[in-house]
């Protein structure tokens, strides 16, 4: 009875891994996902930047990252805030946040960085549908 029940335990253990190895097999091979935002050199030379200094400790892209700082997802179409307040707060340093002492190349890299991170989207993104398959499919701005 034992061996019994110790041999139905493992079939369900091997049907079980199964089933997670071919959903994984399907997610991760569908093309369905969006093709990944190409950034433009500028931009590239902003996200070096944001990754050398470990912006990602303290800020968030997409609600990713520290909890430190603000998320900076749609800092840059924000009203009140924009290319300006960007610069200014990367070499003023506030509150928690250090003084840095980027050059002007190294502040519109960032800039354009975070801009083009703006563009993709909305954080929080309250439209969001989570479809049945796993993927979520979110409003992009260049779709409202």
């Amino acid at each position: 009875m034992q061996q019994t029940k110790s041999k139905y335990n493992i079939i369900i253990i091997v049907v079980l891994i199964s089933i997670f190895c071919m959903y994984n097999v399907v997610i991760y091979t569908s093309k369905e996902c969006a093709a990944p935002i190409k950034l433009t050199t500028k931009a590239l030379e902003g996200q070096k930047i944001w990754q050398n200094n470990n912006c990602w400790s303290c800020h968030q892209i997409y609600g990713l990252g520290g909890y430190l700082g603000p998320d900076l997802t749609n800092v840059f179409s924000n009203p009140n805030k924009g290319e300006n307040y960007i610069k200014a707060f990367l070499n003023s340093g506030v509150k928690s946040m250090p003084k840095f002492n980027f050059s002007e190349a190294e502040k519109e890299a960032l800039v354009a960085f975070l801009q083009q991170i703006d563009s993709t989207g909305y954080y929080p993104n309250k439209e969001a549908i989570i479809k049945p398959n796993g993927w979520v499919e979110i409003l992009y701005k260049d779709e409202k």
